[in-house]
């Protein structure tokens, strides 16, 4: 039995991360600024202070400085907007990330929203996101996993025009920008959430199926049409007594019966997770390119 391509994000991410750690080292060699990213993370959530750190050690290894601010649990609204301010005027900082969840107590939406549009790399701004909406019109930055996903299909897919995509999960973080991305590429796209009836009908349709919901194993076999390409965006833990940490790592899609069905598909991990932080680097990149136009223009 055929069993589906396997997407390596893990190989595709590491050839994107060279060639913009090329690109920066052409960018500063023509006079420009070395790009600058801001992190900010705030309390001590275990897996934010390892994304953050995975963050910052590929920012340095793409050659791009980095300036962080790790901010205590109690830390109120007003002093993490001053945080925000600071970086906004700091013109040695291209983007700023705010690592999320923020802990409660803090609004999210408002300190998302201070983010100066421009160097907003994480693409939640609502300018932004609103922008990334309209016909005819682009955001500054895309989201750095829906940019991933999107850079893993068309290295698969090539063109993905005509398309029928299903996006399962309507979160502001993935369902919702991947599906409007889907769209700029021309793609006809429908959106599945909790209460869409007959998921598995419509998944049965779809040439390009992104699982995004948060739920392990979601997606059997018989959800997944023939030949179709598979992006897991899923990352769940789940009991395993023969793993070195009692537990092991897998997707919105069960995984096994699926790569029976599909045409390509990406493993977890090492699918979706790479790319997330190679679009991060490419948006601090574009981030710096913009501030330096503006600055000519001025």
């Amino acid at each position: 039995m055929t069993q589906a391509k396997i997407i390596d994000g893990k190989e595709i991410a590491i050839a994107l991360r060279q060639k913009i750690k090329e690109e920066v080292a052409d960018f500063v060699a023509q006079g420009y600024p070395t790009p600058g990213l801001g992190t900010v993370l705030v309390g001590e959530n275990v897996a934010s202070q390892t994304y953050i750190r995975m963050k910052r050690k590929a920012s340095a290894e793409a050659g791009i400085q980095s300036f962080h601010y790790q901010l205590p649990q109690e830390t109120t609204q007003a002093e993490l907007e001053a945080v925000i301010a600071e970086l906004n005027e700091n013109p040695a900082v291209h983007g700023i990330l705010v690592q999320l969840p923020l802990p409660e107590g803090l609004d999210e939406n408002r300190i998302l929203s201070l983010i100066l549009p421009e160097k907003d790399i994480d693409g939640f701004h609502p300018v932004n996101m609103g922008s990334l909406a309209q016909k005819g019109r682009d955001s500054l930055h895309h989201p750095c996993t829906p940019s991933g996903v999107i850079y893993l299909l068309k290295e698969t897919l090539g063109d993905l025009s005509g398309l029928n995509a299903v996006v399962l999960g309507r979160s502001n973080i993935v369902g919702v920008p991947t599906a409007l991305l889907l769209l700029k590429e021309n793609a006809t796209v429908t959106i599945c959430h909790s209460r869409t009836k007959n998921i598995p009908e419509i998944t049965r349709q779809a040439d390009v199926l992104v699982a995004a919901v948060g739920r392990h194993e979601m997606v059997r076999g018989d959800w997944i049409k023939p030949g179709a390409t598979v992006i897991d965006v899923g990352i769940n833990e789940v009991e395993d007594p023969t793993a070195k940490r009692g537990y092991r790592l897998v997707g919105d899609v069960q995984y096994e019966e699926a790569r029976l069905v599909a045409g390509a598909i990406t493993p977890v991990p090492g699918g979706v997770g790479p790319m997330t932080i190679a679009m991060l680097l490419e948006n601090t990149l574009q981030a710096a390119k913009i501030q330096a136009r503006q600055l000519s223009d001025n």
